[in-house]
């Protein structure tokens, strides 16, 4: 299918360019719809594309020797991944996986070097989408290395069922235990401990947040 000009206009990349600017850049950005559990990278593997989320939602993990999987960031709609081998011209560093169906569009590497030179706005767009992902990856970083699991738990509900722009499917105790370094039955333990307090409750497949206030404290997210 043929790229939509509104949804390029929507990817953070591309966002504010003048419409002409988009026209010109439209030949280099292909579509590739991907189904749910589809690899759509793998880690360690050479990759010169770029690639944009228009629908669903992608996973990015990393997989230790042993087996253990290690989620880093759920890619939604409008967001970017795999700049690193695209701007480095090496391996990439996680592989990626559509958790939904999912629409993709991707841009290859020499194309869009060359689009920065020529559109200064797409430039800018792209440094404050890379500062974005240094800040999500220190931030992770910080979790894992002083929060506790609770607190883990407690920020990935807020971020993740909190949000009107939340993906569009239920995360796996298995999936929260991925994204928070641990093991599924500290998820379901730190779980009925915020269910006993109050801020959440369990019911059945479902997690609903009673207490924003109570769960953002225990994540210690300060407003």
């Amino acid at each position: 299918m043929a790229v939509v000009l509104e949804s390029l206009q929507s990817i953070h990349y591309f966002s504010g360019l003048e419409p002409e600017e988009l026209e010109s850049l439209k030949k280099f950005i292909f579509e590739k719809p991907a189904t749910k559990g589809e690899i759509i990278i793998f880690e360690g593997e050479p990759s010169n594309l770029v690639y944009f989320v228009v629908s669903g939602v992608v996973k990015l993990f990393k997989t230790s020797p042993d087996g253990k999987e290690q989620i880093i960031y759920l890619v939604r709609p409008y967001e970017s991944f795999n700049e690193i081998p695209v701007f480095e011209a090496g391996a990439s560093l996680a592989s990626a996986q559509a958790m939904t169906p999912v629409v993709l569009y991707s841009m290859e590497k020499d194309d869009l070097r060359n689009a920065l030179a020529r559109h200064p706005a797409l430039a800018m767009n792209v440094i404050q989408v890379l500062a974005q992902r240094t800040e999500q990856l220190l931030s992770l970083v910080e979790d894992l290395s002083f929060r506790r699991v609770t607190g883990r738990v407690a920020k990935i509900l807020l971020e993740y069922l909190g949000n009107r722009d939340s993906p569009p499917r239920r995360l796996t105790q298995q999936e929260m235990a991925a994204m928070a370094g641990t093991a599924r039955e500290m998820i379901g333990r730190s779980l009925k401990l915020l269910e006993e307090e109050g801020m959440v409750r369990l019911d059945r497949n479902r997690i609903v947040i009673v207490d924003e206030e109570a769960l953002r404290e225990s994540a210690g997210i300060t407003v």
